[in-house]
């Protein structure tokens, strides 16, 4: 494997924190991470922070936050992937959302400015339920969402680093891969499997999407935030994304990560035990 400079944006964030547990492990690698708080900032909002990070860089894991879909999000990436370019970036690894026609712009903007590119478009992360806006109300015991009838096939977060990982070190060159888990479930049908690996009592409440954008409001949610949540929702979660795909299979050679697998291994690790208290 050749010696590489790569680039980690969003590398506190759910995947990139793990892509880069991964990398750190691998000697001929130079990892630079992207993030407003290093002493070199990256801020996806400051593109006169982006020089300075792209410098030398030989590949780039883009992570967007806070999500493709807000409108300026394509203005920004299109900016971004012409300097990295520039600069001399081989490699453009971009992180999208299964079913954002939004991000989808995006996607082609990445296409037609990257040397080499690679999208890695993931379902809902099984970790929203644990390290996410999810986690609270499951702590709480009263997990209360709209579309319930929805189904989706929940994506762990290790396989879409392990697959990140892989198109990263290996030629996955202008490849597009849908990541979902290996069965489709409601949000009542996951809350249930946490309440059964916790062996805790987890109630949930069916909401309209005009309902829940008004409790967020009472919890005094940001409406920056409260816009993406509805757009997820309305848009993302309306049965285009109720199929499964074997991407994570044919990347990585194994079957994805199992929901039930991962509510039991979270629940080993104790971060539901305040349930009910």
């Amino acid at each position: 494997m050749n010696y590489q400079k790569i680039l980690v944006l969003g590398a506190n964030g759910k995947t990139g924190s793990r892509v880069m547990e991964r990398l750190q492990k691998i000697n001929e690698i130079d990892l630079r991470i992207g993030s407003r708080t290093e002493t070199q900032p990256f801020d996806w909002e400051n593109p006169e922070t982006w020089p300075a990070v792209l410098q030398d860089i030989d590949s780039v894991y883009i992570t967007f936050q806070p999500d493709l879909a807000v409108p300026s999000a394509a203005a920004i990436i299109q900016k971004f992937a012409f300097l990295a370019t520039e600069l001399g970036v081989q490699k453009m690894i971009l992180l999208s959302g299964r079913g954002e026609k939004e991000a989808q712009v995006c996607e082609e903007i990445i296409k037609s400015t990257a040397k080499n590119w690679t999208i890695v478009r993931a379902s809902w992360f099984n970790q929203n339920f644990s390290e996410s806006f999810f986690l609270e109300p499951i702590l709480a015991g009263f997990v209360a969402l709209p579309r319930t009838e929805a189904l989706e096939p929940f994506t762990d977060a290790n396989d879409i680093a392990d697959v990140v990982v892989e198109c990263l070190l290996h030629d996955h060159n202008n490849q597009t891969y849908e990541l979902t888990g290996p069965k489709l479930l409601t949000f009542p049908e996951a809350i249930a499997e946490i309440a059964k690996a916790t062996h805790k009592e987890i109630q949930f409440q069916s909401l309209t999407l005009d309902e829940y954008k008004q409790m967020l409001r009472e919890y005094q949610v940001p409406e920056d935030h409260i816009w993406l949540i509805n757009y997820l929702f309305e848009q993302v979660l309306d049965g285009r994304n109720s199929n499964i795909t074997n991407d994570i299979e044919k990347v990585l050679g194994r079957k994805p990560t199992d929901f039930t697998t991962y509510a039991k291994e979270v629940a080993k690790t104790g971060i539901w035990n305040a349930l009910n208290v």
